[in-house]
C-alpha cells in the first residue's frame, strides 16, 4: 500500500512540475494544483495508513488507532488550495483579458509599443 502512495505522490509531483514550466497560463494553474494535491496525500499518508481503524483512543486502551491531524491538516489544505486556485483563475482571465495572449514571457514579445 505504502508502494502505491509514494508511487502516486511521485507522479502527481512530476506532472505539476511538468506543467508549471509551461508557457501558458492554464498549464501552470494546472501544475500548481496537481502540486497541492501531492502535498496533500503525502500529508494524509504521514498519519499512518491504517484500514478499520478508528480516529480517537477508546477508553479500553486499544494502541492503534488512526491520527486525526493530518486529516484535519488535509481538510484545510483542501479549502486553502481551492480558493488560491480560484484566486489564480481570475487574475489569470484579467491578465488574458488585458494582454490578449495567455502567454508567460519575461521577455516582451510585442513590438512597436512602449513598455
Amino acid at each position: 500500500m505504502e508502494i502505491i502512495v509514494a508511487s502516486a505522490v511521485g507522479v502527481l509531483t512530476a506532472g505539476g512540475v511538468y506543467l508549471l514550466l509551461r508557457l501558458r497560463t492554464f498549464p501552470v494553474i494546472l501544475g500548481l494544483a496537481l502540486l497541492s494535491y501531492a502535498v496533500n496525500v503525502f500529508l494524509f499518508a504521514s498519519g499512518r495508513l491504517a484500514i478499520d481503524q478508528s480516529p480517537i483512543l477508546s477508553k479500553y486502551g486499544e494502541a492503534s488507532y488512526t491520527d486525526p491531524l493530518p486529516q484535519a491538516l488535509v481538510l484545510t489544505a483542501i479549502v486553502i488550495s481551492f480558493g488560491m486556485t480560484a484566486v489564480l483563475v481570475m487574475i489569470g482571465l484579467a491578465s488574458y483579458l488585458e494582454a490578449d495572449t495567455d502567454r508567460i514571457d519575461l521577455d516582451d514579445t510585442r513590438e512597436g509599443e512602449d513598455a
